[in-house]
């Protein structure tokens, strides 16, 4: 009797996790797609930061190119996507991620926006572990330090003053936190040259001569 209780358990229990499963799954199930669409939408609104909607009439999600850590001049650490912004099907920006490897605290993940023309509609960093007080104000939240890149470009400052004050560059530092700021610069700088290099790819064009022009 004692080993007909047992076994009665056992399959009692074994139902009960299935049961279990199967409810876990269907919520997974019904779930699955809001969740989805939640994320999208979440990773829109960042995108719709750098190039907002009244600039494009395409989803920029569903508009993109994928790039890995073999294209060593935008630092990858893993493959990305870059992210095409059009209007009336003409590519007016894209959105091309980079990681700054040379952070005073390690790997400084961005996302900068180039325009048509060359110049740059914005940069955002996405991850970093910078110093609280310092190195942070990379991080829009903190500061607005990263808004002096907007409008600039290749001739926008001289290739030789694209670097911190400190440097004899244009940009701004942070007190007692160079090395930050530094980085940061120099990663911005490759990606316009690397867009400027990948002009006719980037933006769908046939073009000799790209409004950037790398330098």
């Amino acid at each position: 009797m004692l080993g007909q209780s047992i076994s009665r358990n056992a399959v009692l229990l074994a139902m009960f996790a299935m049961a279990t499963a199967l409810l876990l799954a269907g919520s997974f199930l019904l779930t699955q797609d809001r969740i989805a669409a939640e994320i999208r939408k979440a990773e829109e609104k960042a995108l719709l930061q750098i190039v907002p909607r009244e600039r494009h009439d395409n989803f920029m999600l569903d508009d993109t190119i994928s790039v890995n850590d073999s294209d060593t001049a935008l630092g990858l650490r893993k493959e990305k996507q870059i992210y095409r912004a059009r209007q009336a099907d003409r590519v007016v920006a894209v959105i091309i991620p980079a990681t700054a490897r040379d952070g005073y605290s390690g790997d400084i993940d961005l996302v900068v926006g180039v325009n048509a023309d060359g110049s740059i509609a914005g940069v955002r960093t996405l991850s970093h572990k910078e110093t609280p007080g310092l190195g942070d104000k990379v991080d829009l939240a903190k500061s607005d330090w990263l808004l002096s890149f907007n409008g600039r470009s290749l001739q926008n400052p001289s290739a030789d003053k694209w670097a911190v004050k400190q440097d004899k560059g244009v940009f701004d530092a942070f007190t007692g936190a160079t090395i930050t700021p530094r980085a940061v610069v120099a990663t911005v700088k490759r990606v316009l040259q690397y867009s400027a290099e990948n002009y006719q790819t980037l933006f769908d064009v046939q073009t000799e001569q790209s409004p950037g022009g790398a330098q």
